[in-house]
């Protein structure tokens, strides 16, 4: 048996649960009959059209009248006591399942400053004014757009996602206002020059958490490993092919496979450590890197990843192909690494057109 909602030319059939026979519906008095049991069933029938048409009514009181809405409107009248809070804790527990542990972590981090920032408590709390607010908070935090959209708003708009579907929100306040979401190229920056990171080898550090800090940049300016896959770093996935030492592997985050050649600097810091290289938490790391900089005389503002970044671009001016540096460094594709983490420096534009004009002559 099914309650049938009609309006404005569309049809919504519910189902009721219930199981008859023709013979034991009076159609005429729109009853259950012919059971024992059908005074009960009548109740529950009565219930259900009241509570069909209480939605109906509040969704004539919004304004907007949307019966395929009206089943995920009808389940959250019954989780109404549930806060936001409690919806995106349970929501990202059902994200992060199949995840890596660095993706899942993000999903922790985003509930937890969601909990601390203490604005969004009920859903009615998840207006257009206190998203813009959340934006100007972030703001004064001196983060570019991109890292604003990425590390919180993409994830409160999952959420808000999530509880639309469920009928617990009307609307996404993101549809009605705009959040400057920036653009990838903006990364594109963070790397250091070949003299910058000669000067960076070459200083002489007196401290000695500031000395592992450098040598662990350096190590992964020349290995394109990223934080995760540097504290994973394990000797016995060395090998050697042809004279050459190669470390192999699996990024921690992707899951994808990199294949480098160790060259004699990263030898170097391997060497000087006994194979076994310095740990820092990321916070610490880029409290030393920090310390480096300003002592060694690099204005940049440097923390971990830039590494990453730099060791792209350097692979990239010294006529490392795309696909090869993308396979150095784990990247799944050369789109990504073209766009965002290997900047071709002016130099090498110039050079290689001097090399064609020399050949035309």
């Amino acid at each position: 048996m099914e309650l049938r909602i009609a309006y404005n030319k569309k049809q919504k059939y519910l189902s009721t649960g219930i199981f008859l026979l023709p013979k034991e519906w009076d159609d005429r008095n729109r009853c259950i009959i012919n059971r024992t049991d059908a005074a009960i069933l009548n109740k529950t029938l009565d219930k259900l059209v009241n509570e069909v048409r209480q939605v109906i009514y509040d969704m004539i009181d919004e304004g907007r009248i949307d019966i395929f809405a009206v089943p995920a409107r009808m389940q959250a009248k019954k989780r109404r006591t549930i806060t936001f809070l409690e919806f995106c804790q349970e929501r990202a527990t059902i994200r992060k399942y199949g995840l890596s542990l660095l993706r899942q972590k993000a999903w922790d981090r985003i509930v937890n400053f969601l909990s601390d920032y203490g604005k969004f408590g009920s859903f009615g709390d998840v207006n257009e004014p206190h998203i813009m607010e959340l934006d100007r908070y972030l703001i004064k935090k001196k983060m570019m757009p991109s890292s604003r959209w990425n590390n919180y708003h993409r994830f409160l708009n999952s959420f808000i996602i999530d509880a639309q579907k469920e009928g617990l929100m009307l609307y996404n306040p993101y549809d009605r206002i705009r959040i400057e979401r920036g653009d990838d190229s903006e990364a594109i920056n963070k790397y250091l020059t070949s003299e910058e990171l000669q000067l960076l080898r070459n200083a002489v550090l007196t401290d000695v958490k500031q000395d592992r800090a450098r040598d662990l940049f350096v190590f992964s300016c020349y290995t394109c490993l990223s934080y995760v896959d540097l504290q994973a770093f394990d000797m016995k996935n060395v090998k050697e092919r042809d004279g050459a030492k190669i470390y192999e592997g699996h990024r921690g985050k992707t899951s994808v496979e990199f294949t480098i050649p160790l060259l004699q600097p990263a030898l170097d810091i391997i060497e000087k450590y006994g194979g076994k290289l310095p740990v820092y938490s990321n916070q610490r790391y880029n409290q030393h890197l920090h310390d480096v900089v300003e002592a060694v005389g690099i204005t940049k503002p440097i923390t971990t990843h830039w590494a990453r970044h730099t060791g792209a671009t350097i692979l990239l001016n010294a006529g490392v192909p795309m696909d090869v540096i993308a396979r150095i460094g784990g990247w799944k594709d050369t789109k990504v690494l073209r766009h965002i983490y290997a900047k071709m420096h002016p130099e090498t534009v110039v050079a290689a057109v001097t090399e064609i004009e020399d050949k035309l002559k």
